[in-house]
């Protein structure tokens, strides 16, 4: 009697649920939330968030300069001539307005 071997159903379903398992990590570690691509989005964001804090400073530091500029302490008269100016439309005799 000639007895073919088989391979036996247990190491068919632990081998089908090691590659299972493999693929279900491999999958979250590329796309999960603490995934490959949801850091490249991150650090995409923290860029673009950047520039946008650099922005946000640089204004800041002009508002800062022109609220120095026009304090008790520091006059500009030079700005609060062009301020007045702007704010009342008021023009000397001898001044030309281009627009």
């Amino acid at each position: 009697m000639t007895r073919t071997a088989r391979p036996a159903l247990g190491t068919f379903i632990f081998f089908a649920i090691a590659f299972a398992l493999a693929i279900y990590f491999t999958f979250a570690a590329v796309q999960g939330d603490y995934g490959l691509f949801r850091r490249a989005e991150i650090d995409a964001e923290a860029r673009d968030l950047a520039a946008q804090l650099a922005i946000v400073q640089a204004d800041v530091a002009q508002m800062e300069n022109l609220t120095k500029r026009l304090s008790d302490d520091y006059l500009d008269l030079d700005l609060l001539d062009e301020q007045a100016r702007k704010m009342l439309g008021v023009l000397r005799s001898d001044e030309i307005v281009i627009r």
